[in-house]
């Protein structure tokens, strides 16, 4: 009897347990249902803007749009808040197309229609938008090649003389002048990049290092300069080209100061010119021997012991002692 009783107990909790699982189960959906319905008449029967979350309801005066292909929440938005996205996205380039985040569509933007004289404007301001790098592109070009022939007549005048040079560049070819004149400065940077005292640094290391294998020298010589990095003077833009342009005012002065009995100017500034270019070689010669002597005679010295002196020449035996250990 007691076994009957306990068996319909446990039925019966069993029952109960059940049902409300199925109310609670009853309940979440019923919920859901209500959620959905809520959605559907919010995005559906109610427009809904995708930018301010705001509904029909909340202002009902307000001018609404649907753009692209989306539907649903993201179907309707407001004319003002889509005028304010689209002018976050074009920044102030009002030709610039847009595209919906969601669907990709490209919004159909219309303006209203101009006059002539405002159509002819804009025309003209597009021209002038599409043509305005080329034109600073040319002006650049031209500022350069007009300095080139200034600088080329101011050369010729410098170096054959004021009086005789514009004699000769006022008997000259118009057309020889415009495309002879920009050439100098040209040549002298050129010529200002050739580099002709590394050529006789290595010839000069080549010859005293074969000098000295065969003397039977033993002493320990670092690589050629120029052979690694760091090892050869950087070629310096700005250096090259200043000192390829004041080239001519230099080679003037040393003519004048070293070769006055010279009467022509011509000649004299060309010796001049010569004259700078060995001493200016020579000097860069011996400045880079007397570099490569400090590297070629560079030494390491051992690390100090913590009192403050440095080792003692046991460096053979330290390292036996540790290769022992």
């Amino acid at each position: 009897m007691s076994v009957c009783m306990c068996v319909r107990a446990r039925t019966y909790s069993c029952n109960n347990f059940s049902c409300q699982s199925l109310g609670l189960v009853h309940v979440i959906i019923k919920t859901a249902l209500k959620y959905l319905l809520f959605c559907f008449s919010v995005c559906v029967l109610h427009r809904h803007c995708w930018v301010c979350f705001a509904t029909e309801r909340d202002d009902h005066n307000a001018e609404w749009v649907s753009p692209c292909r989306c539907k649903g929440c993201t179907k309707w938005i407001h004319q003002s808040c889509l005028q304010r996205w689209l002018d976050e996205k074009q920044k102030g380039n009002s030709e610039e197309t847009v595209n919906c985040p969601q669907c990709g569509t490209e919004y159909n933007v219309i303006f209203p229609s101009m006059g002539p004289l405002v159509y002819f404007l804009q025309q003209v301001d597009r021209a002038l938008s599409r043509a305005s790098p080329f034109a600073s592109v040319g002006v650049v070009v031209g500022t350069v090649y007009w300095s080139a022939v200034t600088y080329g007549a101011v050369t010729v005048m410098q170096v054959v003389g004021h009086k005789k040079g514009l004699n000769v560049m006022e008997r000259a070819d118009p057309l020889f002048l415009l495309m002879g004149l920009p050439t100098i400065p040209v040549a002298l940077v050129l010529g200002k990049m050739v580099r002709w005292e590394d050529y006789i640094m290595r010839l000069w290391h080549r010859y005293s290092y074969k000098r000295s294998f065969h003397a039977g020298g033993s002493h320990y010589l670092p690589r050629f300069p120029g052979e690694g990095p760091g090892q050869g003077d950087h070629l310096s833009v700005s250096r090259t080209l200043c000192g390829a342009l004041i080239f001519p005012t230099v080679a003037s002065l040393m003519g004048r100061l070293l070769f006055q009995r010279v009467q022509s100017d011509l000649q004299r500034t060309v010796l001049g010119g010569i004259a700078f270019i060995l001493i200016k070689g020579v000097l860069k010669v011996y400045y880079k021997q007397q570099k490569y002597i400090v590297q070629a005679k560079r030494k390491i010295l051992n690390y100090p012991d913590r009192n403050g002196e440095p080792h003692n020449n046991t460096g053979d035996e330290d390292t036996e002692d540790s290769g022992n250990e």
